[in-house]
């Protein structure tokens, strides 16, 4: 069993970290056939996981979202890939409306 265990500090207080957990786990139950259980608190919330293969918990707070994940022996072998869609989707969802991803691009010499 593979562990995942992604932290993530923000700024944005509880009540908008809280929509922005909200549209994660309506993510995750549409596009990966999740089963989400959400639970709010007074000082945080949490999101609990799972279907088959994988469970854990989005934990949200005013300043942090900290999931913690366990994934069996077959998706355990795509651990990196998971990490890697999973972030990209809480910074997609953290980022202000409006404002693209950096994205750098090397210019080229002017051709002869």
């Amino acid at each position: 069993m593979s562990n995942l265990h992604i932290v993530r500090d923000h700024s944005l207080g509880l009540p908008k970290a809280r929509k922005i957990a909200f549209a994660w786990a309506e993510h995750a139950e549409g596009e990966f056939d999740m089963e989400c259980t959400y639970q709010e608190g007074d000082l945080a919330d949490e999101v609990q996981f799972v279907r088959s293969g994988v469970n854990g918990t989005l934990h949200v707070t005013a300043t942090q979202f900290e999931l913690n994940a366990k994934l069996g022996f077959l998706l355990g072998a795509f651990k990196g890939r998971i990490e890697a869609e999973i972030v990209k989707n809480l910074d997609d969802l953290m980022r202000p409306k409006g404002i693209a991803p950096k994205v750098t691009t090397q210019k080229q010499a002017p051709q002869k």
